[in-house]
């Protein structure tokens, strides 16, 4: 951030300003959403059974995720921005023209619902950005640099707090990125203030409009579940290598996307397309191997994530196994490939894996399902403060009992992430430069 801050400008104005920002936001983001809701059950959910079809059978994705290809493909190579950063890079704040926006509008809702294995949590931190620079453009020729970055940065807070359900994880997010990048004391009120009021009042508007409109948009929750009182010491100690296994898996479904990323720059448009079809490939092959249904490799497991902790002996471990193989290349693949958010699919497999490991003697079901969503979601974003509250907010009524495991899972997923597998690859890197 620049030394200047908005704090040179009338502070209680520029808080206004910001917490007026939340209502175009949210109404923008509930909007989003819903069609994405709306595109996602018509064509994994309506179609099939228009077609009289019991559910999507193996081939179903292959025709979607090839028009998927076709349409991300060519925002990314036709349109301005690209449509949105290289997922692999994770997620960013900052500023986003306005002209980006239909790019990013085009590859997420035409690969999203077809069945690419990434969030609409990137998608709507491009377009809280830009839609708040477009409204405070009547005020550019008064607004300096750094005001007109805090608004961005407040606009993307205010859409991620839609998605994740609740105003306090984008708040947090803002806080932990700026704080990673220098920014301390009153600068960081500077940006966090607005942030947490755009935040605020947008998740107001947006849960007004989903009771009024009765439009369902999808968000990161679980369903109530049978929560144990306590985690045991079993859980715990359990958690320390089940966290580092979690990390590695992340890691190298990241190192496998970074290498498609490089290698896709070249050529977006073929790479967007065969991305797309090598995702098919994967879906189709898991329903055909484990007779299940292929959906549940595709998306981005927001939908899934529900059944999975509801039910985990629906899953034996043959198909556990293959929905982690499988959703894991498909998720690499199209994190270098495709566009949208890397956050959701990562904390899908994670739980996967979560019910795999409730097997070990004396590791709860919950605890592993706690501890592995926390442990990828650490591993995937380099925010361990944010990973712990947006685990802790999915949990729901579980949370104060699982707040330990979730801590200790995100703490080794980190550390395995950032002080062992990261200086590691940073070094082989470092050795192949010229």
């Amino acid at each position: 951030m620049p030394d200047e801050s908005p704090e040179q400008r009338p502070w209680a104005r520029f808080l206004a300003l910001a917490a007026l920002l939340g209502v175009p936001v949210s109404l923008a983001a509930f909007l989003f959403l819903a069609v994405l809701h709306e595109l996602t059950h018509l064509v994994w959910a309506t179609l099939p059974e228009t077609l009289g079809l019991d559910g999507p059978p193996w081939w179903w994705p292959l025709p979607w995720l090839a028009v998927a290809g076709v349409l991300v493909g060519f925002a990314v190579r036709s349109l301005p921005g690209h449509g949105g950063h290289v997922p692999v890079e994770g997620l960013s704040l900052g500023l986003v023209p306005a002209s980006h926006v239909p790019g990013v509008l085009l590859a997420s809702l035409a690969g999203l619902p077809l069945g690419v294995v990434l969030g609409p949590e990137a998608p709507l931190l491009a377009i809280g950005a830009a839609l708040a620079l477009v409204l405070v453009r009547p005020w550019d020729a008064r607004l300096e640099d750094p005001a007109r970055r805090v608004l961005a940065v407040a606009g993307s807070a205010a859409a991620l707090s839609v998605i994740f359900g609740s105003p306090v994880v984008g708040a947090v997010f803002v806080v932990e990125a700026t704080a990673i990048a220098g920014v301390a004391g009153a600068r960081l009120a500077a940006v966090i203030l607005p942030s947490l009021a755009a935040s605020g009042v947008g998740a107001l508007v947006f849960t007004g409009l989903g009771s009024w409109t009765g439009l369902e948009v999808a968000s990161l929750t679980l369903p109530d579940i049978d929560v144990p009182a306590r985690p045991d010491l079993p859980d715990v100690l359990w958690t320390l290598p089940f966290g580092v296994a979690v990390a590695v898996l992340v890691r190298v479904v990241h190192r496998v996307g970074e290498a498609v990323a490089r290698r896709a720059a070249a050529r977006p448009f073929p790479a967007a397309v065969l991305g797309a079809v090598v995702v098919a490939v994967c879906a189709a092959a898991y329903a055909l191997v484990t007779g299940r249904s292929p959906e549940e490799v595709t998306l981005s497991g927001q939908a899934l994530l529900p059944a999975l902790a509801a039910d985990p002996a629906a899953w034996g471990v043959g198909a556990l196994v293959a929905l982690v193989v499988l959703k894991g290349v498909a998720y690499a693949v199209s994190l270098g490939t495709l566009r949208g958010g890397p956050i959701f699919p990562a904390v899908l497999l994670g739980a996967a894996a979560g019910v795999l490991a409730a097997d070990l003697p004396g590791y709860g079901a919950v605890p592993a399902l706690a501890a592995g969503m926390g442990a990828a979601t650490a591993a995937t974003l380099p925010f361990p403060v944010s990973s712990t509250v947006l685990v802790v907010m999915v949990l729901g009524s579980g949370a104060t009992a699982m707040a330990p495991v979730v801590i200790v899972a995100v703490v080794v997923g980190y550390v395995t992430e950032q002080y062992l597998l990261r200086p590691r690859r940073e070094a082989r890197a470092a050795a192949r430069a010229p």
